[in-house]
Formats: C-alpha cells, sequence, structure tokens
C-alpha cells in the first residue's frame, strides 16, 4: 500500500462554474489535467447557464 495522505495535501482546482475550489480524487487520477467542474451538476449546469447568457445578451442588443 502506498503513502497516506492528507487531504490538504491534495492538488486543487477551481470550478469552472460555481468557483468553488476542489480536491484530487481517485476517480479522476487519469485525467485530472482535464477535469474543469466539481460535480455532475455543475458539469450539466454549464450549458444551461451558456444558453441564458447568450439570451441576455441578444435580448440587450434590441
Amino acid at each position: 500500500m502506498g503513502r497516506q495522505r492528507r487531504k490538504g495535501d491534495l492538488p486543487e482546482k477551481t470550478c469552472a462554474v460555481c468557483g468553488r475550489p476542489f480536491a484530487w480524487r481517485r476517480k479522476w487520477a487519469r485525467d485530472w489535467e482535464a477535469v474543469r467542474y466539481c460535480s455532475e451538476r455543475c458539469r450539466r449546469g454549464r450549458r444551461s447557464e451558456a444558453k441564458e447568457a447568450a439570451s441576455r445578451e441578444s435580448g440587450q442588443k434590441n
């Protein structure tokens, strides 16, 4: 077995949607560089937020 690590020693990133920090998880070990979202909810929500922002911008132009 490998050496145990404390949570404070794990690498962190900031979520692209909600802006909260999140720590490395074992299931992300292979593709940690590609991980951008802290949760499935944020990953799903990215589309709806982009649509809302686009509709707000188009509404302001008129």
